[in-house]
């Protein structure tokens, strides 16, 4: 009991130094709170060019689509060697020959009929003439009747022939008119038997222009410079008519449709809309709306790390609006699609290539551009009076890629935050730093430069 007594005394002792230790130190001095500064990256609000675009992508489809179809039936007598899928050819080849033989002798029958028709009209010239002086001969015979049957009446009144010689007489002369009146019958006719045998030799005429046009159509040429892309004929088959024999595509357009979202398209038209913009849609309002808008268009290919751009031109609007997806299709053509590649730097534009659409309308100057991320639910936090921060709302327009059209509550000068700041509170002191890069960046991508990352 004594040895636990015993570490009592040592504990007293350390309680009585912490004492006179602590009791001899001076009071520590307390400094009122101060505001730390929040470092954050700016950009300067400045005047900027803007060119309003959209992007989207498709596949490529040629311009042009032929497909050879048989007019005519009969047997496949020859075939392009290089006619296959894939193979290119120039305008003008014979790629496929149709047996000719049956339009051959449809035109050798054709003829004939004509020279027959043709020879029977000759032969109503000559009926003509030989009727006109038949007619005169018989005229002149009946005016001798006439005058004979006369003579005899006169004798018959004074009783020195019988009435039978008169009758006779008579007879003889009805006999010689109805002569004459059938020869002026025959030539009354023979203008409608001209008539008649002049149609025929028309039918005769288009009978022989069938068979040559259907003898044409057994040579089939390709009327543009194209690349095969089906073949479903062989030499010695029977070619029906109406049956596709060959597809080919044109090599001079190229065409893409891609599907933007209405609402970019609409955005980038409002932008840019033109004041004097005609009501109605005709095809003189839609060319004056093009024009007006400036469109332009580029068609870029990325094959890995590279990109491969062509010029375009806005050619239409689709006629149909994606339900499911809410898009348009925006179709551009490509001039020279094949006439433009370099074997080993740019490849041809061939049909499926899937490809990226840039579609531009004319540059807007004087345009405020900010960076999509430094808006917060509509609002821009700003370094204000005394590098305070400011949280304004502003309204926005057009957005493309990673900036946003403000169309008010800016101004030039204003220094718009666009580094991550959280908590962001009111009037919260701050240190702003020109982010110049950023700031570049912007410019380049309103100018239609790369979207800055």
């Amino acid at each position: 009991m004594i040895k636990k007594l015993l570490i009592i005394p040592p504990i007293l002792i350390g309680i009585a130094v912490l004492y006179f230790m602590v009791s001899g130190r001076q009071t520590p001095e307390r400094n009122p709170p101060s505001e730390i500064a929040r470092a954050v990256r700016v950009i300067h609000v400045e005047p900027t060019r803007l060119v309003p675009r959209v992007t989207g992508f498709g596949s490529v489809y040629p311009g042009t689509v032929w497909s050879a179809i048989a007019q005519v039936s009969g047997e496949v007598v020859y075939v392009h060697p290089q006619l296959d899928n894939g193979a290119i050819l120039s305008a003008g080849t014979e790629i496929l020959r149709i047996s000719s033989a049956n339009f051959t002798l449809a035109i050798a029958q054709a003829q004939a009929n004509m020279r027959a028709a043709e020879a029977k009209l000759a032969e109503f010239d000559v009926t003509e003439t030989n009727t006109s002086a038949l007619l005169d001969i018989e005229q002149r015979g009946l005016e001798l009747r006439v005058a004979e049957l006369a003579r005899k009446q006169s004798l018959f009144e004074r009783g020195t022939i019988a009435q039978s010689a008169l009758e006779l007489e008579q007879r003889e002369t009805l006999a010689q008119r109805k002569k004459v009146q059938d020869l002026e019958n025959t030539l009354r006719l023979l203008p409608t038997q001209r008539a008649v045998q002049q149609e025929q030799i028309a039918i005769y005429q288009t009978q022989l222009s069938s068979a040559e046009l259907d003898l044409a159509r057994t040579h089939i040429e390709l009327p543009f410079d194209a690349r095969i892309a089906d073949v479903n004929v062989e030499t010695a088959q029977f070619a029906q008519t109406g049956s596709i024999l060959v597809v080919a595509d044109s090599l001079d357009i190229a065409e893409i449709e891609a599907q933007i979202p209405i609402s970019q398209f609409r955005a980038m038209i409002n932008t840019n809309a033109p004041t004097d913009a005609r009501s109605g849609i005709t095809t003189e309002s839609i060319s004056f709306i093009i024009e007006k808008f400036g469109f332009e268009a580029t068609v870029r290919l990325h094959v890995g790390e590279e990109t491969v751009e062509w010029p375009a031109r806005f050619a239409r609007i689709s006629d149909t609006i994606d339900p499911k997806t809410r898009t348009i299709g925006a179709i551009v053509a490509v001039d020279g699609a094949y006439a433009s590649a370099s074997p080993g730097h740019r490849p041809p534009l061939t049909k499926g290539m899937f490809v990226e659409i840039e579609l531009r309308t004319r540059a807007i100057e004087d345009a405020i551009t900010i960076p999509r991320a430094a808006f917060h639910n509509g609002n821009l936090y700003l370094v204000g009076d005394e590098n305070r921060l400011e949280i304004r709302r502003v309204t926005s327009g057009l957005v493309q890629g990673n900036l946003v059209l403000v169309t008010d509550g800016l101004e030039i000068g204003d220094q718009v935050i666009v580094s991550d700041l959280i908590p962001a509170v009111e009037n919260m002191l701050l240190t702003p730093v020109l982010d110049e890069d950023r700031q570049t960046a912007l410019k380049a991508e309103a100018a239609g430069g790369t979207d800055s990352q």
